[in-house]
C-alpha cells in the first residue's frame, strides 16, 4: 500500500429503543505496528472486540490489516455500546487492508457480531436498524441471519441475512448471490396472533368477567380482590384475548422495545399477540419501569400495548409501586441521565391482584379468616391511596363453589366477551373521530366533561357516592370514564343512572384520608 486506505460503511447504534446512524470508518496507516485502535466514545463491549475481530477475519481465511489500524465511530459524541459493530468492523479492515472497496458497501447498512470463528450472532434492535436505513434511503441491511426475519417486516427495505463474515464479503463482492428476505405479513398474523388461554376456562367468576370486559373495552386498570385460588392469575391471563387484536402499526412499536431488550426469539419477526407481564414482587424499581446506567426498558414498556398483571401487589415495595404513577398517566416513561433523556413507550393496561387480608382468607366461606382489623388496615395501607385513585376498576373476586368448579363448561367464552369490547371500541373510534386510538380511559378532563353527561337521576347518585365514599376528583373522573364504557357496551348513546351506579361498585378501595 502506497497511501492511506480508509473504508466507511454504515452502522447503527440503540438509544432506547431507537436507532442512531453510525458511520464505522478504518483506517490503516502506511507505517506502524500492527495494533488497532477504536475511538468514538465506544463502551467496554466495544473495545474489547478487537482481538475477538482480528481472530475471526483470520479463521475466515482472510487478511487482517499489517499495519496501524484506527477505527472511528462517528458521531463521536453518542456513546456506542454492544456488539453489533463486529461485522462492519471486520468488513471495513478486510477491504482496507486489500485496498479494494466494493461500491456495494454504500448502499447497506451493516449490524452484526461475530464470534471467533467468524459466524454471525443475533443482535438487538435489528428492527430499528431496518427503519432506521428505510428513513436514510438505503437500499437494505447486512444483518445476521437470525434477525433478518425481524428486520423483513420494514416494507421497502432489502434484508440480507448472512450466517458468516465470509457470506457477507461475499455478497458485497459479488462472489456470493443472496436473496433478500421477505416475509407474509398477513400469514404471520394468522400464524402467530392465536393465544393458549379462553374465558371459557375460568369456572364462575360472570360477575368479574363483566369487570374484565368493560375494562378491556375501554382500556381502564383494574384491580380484583379475592381469596387465593379464585381465578385471579387465569383471568388476568385471559385479558388479552379479549382485547382488539393488534394493529400493524401497534405491533412494530411493541416489536421495537422487545428487540431492543433482545426479548425476540431467533427468527421471530414480530410481536403478533398482546403481551402479558407479570413481574415478581421483588423485582426492583429500575426492573418495572426501566433504568440502569445505560437505560433499558422496564417490564411496563415490555408490556407496552398488552398487560402488565402484578400478582401479591401489596408484596410490592411501596415506594416501587409508587414509580408506577407517572407511566400510567403518561403512557410513556422518561429516563433521564446527565448525558440524555430516553424515553420509552409504556401504555399498558394495569391488572393487580391482591388478597383481602394478610392471610387472604378473610372473604372465603371454606375458610376462617384470624387477621385482627388493625392487620388487614395495615396490609391495605401497603398502597397507598394516590395508586388506588389511578386504578379505575375495583372488583371483588368470591372463591369458587365445589360444584361450579366441577361444571362442564366455564360459562362466558372470550369470543363473546371480545364481541362486546369490539363493538365498545367502534363506538369510541367514532366519538374521538380523529384521534381514533383515544380510549375512554384516556380522555382529558376538557373530554369527560364534554363526553361524560348525567341527567338529574345521574347527578344525584354521583353527589350522594362522591359524599358518602369521599371520593377525590380524579376518582370523580374515573366514575364518569368507567360509566361511559358501559354505556358503550350497552350500545347506549347517553349515560344512564344504572350505568353510572355500576361504575361506582367498582370503586371498593376508596375511603377518606
Amino acid at each position: 500500500m502506497t497511501a492511506a486506505m480508509l473504508v466507511r460503511l454504515q452502522s447503527s447504534t440503540l438509544i432506547g429503543i431507537e436507532a442512531a446512524a453510525c458511520e464505522v470508518e478504518v483506517n490503516v496507516a502506511t507505517r506502524g505496528f500492527a495494533t488497532t485502535q477504536i475511538v468514538g466514545l465506544p463502551d467496554a463491549a466495544v473495545k474489547e472486540s478487537v482481538e475477538r475481530i482480528r481472530t475471526a477475519i483470520v479463521n475466515c481465511g482472510y487478511e487482517p490489516p499489517a499495519k496501524r489500524t484506527l477505527i472511528n465511530l462517528a458521531p463521536a459524541d453518542i456513546r456506542k455500546e454492544g456488539p453489533a459493530f463486529d461485522l462492519p468492523i471486520a468488513i471495513g479492515m478486510i477491504f482496507a487492508a486489500d485496498g479494494q472497496v466494493p461500491d456495494a458497501l454504500r448502499d447497506y447498512v451493516v449490524a452484526g457480531e461475530l464470534s471467533l470463528d467468524g459466524r454471525t450472532r443475533p443482535i438487538k434492535g435489528a428492527l430499528s436498524t431496518a427503519m432506521l436505513a428505510l428513513r436514510r434511503q438505503y437500499r437494505g441491511v447486512i444483518v445476521p441471519r437470525e434477525n433478518a426475519a425481524e428486520a423483513a417486516v420494514v416494507d421497502g427495505m432489502e434484508v440480507i441475512g448472512v450466517s458468516s463474515l465470509t457470506e457477507a464479503i461475499g455478497f458485497l463482492t459479488g462472489q456470493l448471490p443472496l436473496e433478500p428476505t421477505a416475509i407474509d405479513l398477513d400469514a404471520t398474523f394468522a400464524a402467530a396472533a392465536a393465544y393458549d388461554v379462553d374465558f371459557a376456562d375460568v369456572r364462575g367468576q360472570e360477575f368479574c368477567k363483566r369487570a374484565l370486559s368493560i375494562a378491556a373495552a375501554g382500556g381502564h386498570n383494574l384491580l380484583m380482590i379475592g381469596p387465593p385460588g379464585s381465578g385471579k392469575t387465569l383471568m388476568a391471563k385471559c385479558l388479552p384475548t379479549i382485547l382488539p387484536p393488534l394493529t400493524l402499526e401497534e405491533s412494530l412499536e411493541t416489536t421495537r422495545i422487545w428487540s431492543a431488550a433482545g426479548k425476540l426469539a431467533p427468527g421471530q419477526s414480530l410481536m403478533a399477540t398482546r403481551p402479558v407481564r407479570t413481574p415478581h414482587h421483588s423485582a426492583s424499581a429500575a426492573a418495572l419501569v426501566g433504568g440502569g446506567s445505560i437505560p433499558q426498558a422496564g417490564e411496563v414498556s415490555l408490556a407496552h400495548h398488552g398487560v402488565l398483571f402484578l400478582d401479591e401487589f401489596p408484596e410490592f415495595q411501596r415506594s416501587i409501586l409508587e414509580t408506577l404513577r407517572q407511566p400510567m398517566e403518561d403512557g410513556a416513561v422518561t429516563i433521564a441521565r446527565s448525558h440524555s433523556a430516553i424515553r420509552f413507550p409504556a401504555q399498558f393496561m394495569l391488572v393487580a391482584a391482591m388478597n383481602p387480608c394478610p392471610c387472604g382468607y378473610m372473604s372465603d366461606p371454606r375458610r376462617s379468616c384470624k387477621c385482627s382489623v388493625a392487620q388487614v388496615e395495615r396490609y391495605l395501607a401497603r398502597v397507598s391511596g394516590p395508586l388506588i385513585d389511578r386504578i379505575d376498576i375495583h372488583v371483588s373476586v368470591a372463591a369458587v363453589p365445589v360444584a361450579e368448579m366441577r361444571r362442564g363448561r366455564g360459562g362466558t367464552d372470550s369470543a363473546t366477551l371480545r364481541a362486546q369490547v369490539m363493538g365498545a371500541r367502534e363506538r369510541q373510534r367514532s366519538r374521538f373521530g380523529e384521534r381514533r386510538t383515544l380510549l375512554n380511559a384516556r380522555m382529558g378532563p376538557r373530554q369527560v366533561r364534554q363526553h361524560c353527561p348525567l341527567d338529574p337521576s345521574g347527578e344525584a347518585i354521583l353527589n350522594q357516592a362522591m359524599s358518602e365514599l369521599g371520593l377525590s376528583a380524579r376518582a370523580h373522573d374515573k366514575v364518569l370514564r368507567v360509566a361511559r364504557t358501559i354505556a358503550d357496551i350497552e350500545g347506549s348513546d347517553a349515560i344512564r343512572p344504572e350505568h353510572v351506579s355500576e361504575a361506582i361498585q367498582y370503586r371498593r378501595l376508596d375511603r377518606r384520608s
